[in-house]
């Protein structure tokens, strides 16, 4: 089977939402206490000078009045009146393993797609399909459990897909009928999750989107959920935090300097060095660990390293490097010399799959493709109101 047979995920998951447009980088920071210091500055700032901090777009202006984001009570007048604490930010995924806080504020965000929002919560999973990029290396898919802007880091979008369509894990977002070909062909319960798992295994990018193969042997099967279940810990790195073995595991040998902007590797010592800092061992496979096209842990050091403007709210930050950083980038630099470890079995079961597989056509046979276009859209979830602009309520 050629890997253009094999079904695409958004035929498999066929809801999908783009990625979101937030507009403007003040609003997004590793840190929550940046946010409400930028936030202190602009609601201090009057007039033409709240209007710069601002940074207006076609979208948004100081006088835009727009609906809140669905579980996040912020206010909904125009922003050239606010005034008060910041909005409570929440954890987002800010493109390929970079968690970082955001203003819940729709009032701030160009387009902050509500649909993600409505259906978040603690039983939800994301998948994120990573930009096509020819001839890179890297995953395809991403998971998280937090709200994911779905940019990629290549600049070509992808799409974001919620594993259920309603809030509290409810409706699975697969084909229908997908399930139960599922396990009449396997002789299994087939779970949500299972799929999502499988994806993360298999998934492969092309000029199309995502294919995800499916095998023919319920054994293959098993293992690839298996596997799978592998990627989505460490992607989502809950629980118990990642170690690598002993003795490979990255530690601080000489302390980060307080502002670092120099992030080198040395093949030779496995050695990470940040200005005067040294961390190691850094597995090569960390340092190489790419998604479309990118070298991770230079983008995650980039954004927190790059200068802005003086007097501009994206210059309010940390004025030295923060402890926690330091142990961000150790836990990411483990978590990709895991995921790199497992390459090697992801190929090896593709390979394995490919060489046997349940096609797109049998998906049609069985009368689950083509998908109807219903399962495109999201569901009507609203069961409590919304306040939209000026504290009226909004009506879905």
């Amino acid at each position: 089977m050629t890997q253009e047979e094999a079904p695409l995920l958004k035929d498999l998951m066929p809801w999908s939402v783009a990625p979101l447009r937030i507009g403007r980088g003040w609003p997004l920071a590793p840190e929550t206490s940046s946010l409400k210091a930028r936030w202190e500055a602009f609601v201090r700032a009057e007039g033409a000078a709240r209007e710069a901090l601002f940074k207006p777009s076609r979208s948004r202006t100081l006088r835009t009045t727009v609906a809140q984001l669905p579980g996040h009570p912020a206010g909904t007048g125009p922003l050239a009146s606010a005034s008060g604490p910041c909005p409570e930010p929440v954890q987002v995924l800010h493109g390929p393993f970079d968690e970082q806080w955001l203003i819940a504020d729709h009032r701030l965000i160009d387009v902050a797609r509500p649909e993600v929002w409505r259906v978040a919560g603690p039983e939800q999973l994301f998948l994120v399909e990573q930009g096509y990029v020819p001839d890179s290396s890297g995953p395809a898919l991403l998971a998280t459990a937090l709200i994911p802007d779905g940019r990629s880091p290549a600049g070509r979008p992808g799409r974001i897909l919620p594993l259920y369509r309603r809030p509290g894990g409810d409706e699975p977002n697969l084909a229908p009928g997908l399930g139960a070909f599922l396990e009449g062909q396997y002789g299994r319960e087939i779970l949500p999750e299972h799929l999502l798992t499988w994806a993360l295994a298999t998934g492969r990018n092309g000029s199309d989107g995502v294919r995800v193969p499916l095998p023919a042997d319920p054994d293959i099967w098993a293992h690839g959920v298996e596997l799978g279940h592998r990627i989505l810990w460490l992607h989502l790195r809950t629980g118990e935090r990642p170690k690598l073995p002993g003795g490979r595991r990255p530690y601080v040998r000489a302390a980060l300097p307080p502002r670092p902007a120099e992030l080198l590797y040395d093949r030779d010592e496995e050695a990470l060095h940040i200005g005067d800092g040294r961390i190691s061992p850094v597995p090569a496979e960390a340092w190489d660990f790419h998604v479309s096209g990118v070298r991770v842990l230079e983008l995650w050091f980039a954004r927190r390293t790059q200068t802005a403007e003086p007097g501009e709210l994206e210059a309010i930050g940390p004025r030295i490097w923060p402890q926690e950083r330091t142990s961000e980038l150790l836990e990411l630099i483990t978590v990709l010399a895991l995921l790199a470890e497992l390459r090697p079995r992801q190929d090896e079961l593709t390979a394995t799959t490919e060489a046997d597989p349940l096609g797109a056509r049998a998906l049609r046979n069985a009368g689950v493709l083509p998908v109807p276009e219903t399962s495109r859209r999201p569901a009507s979830v609203l069961d409590h109101h919304e306040e939209g602009p000026g504290g009226q309520f909004a009506l879905l």
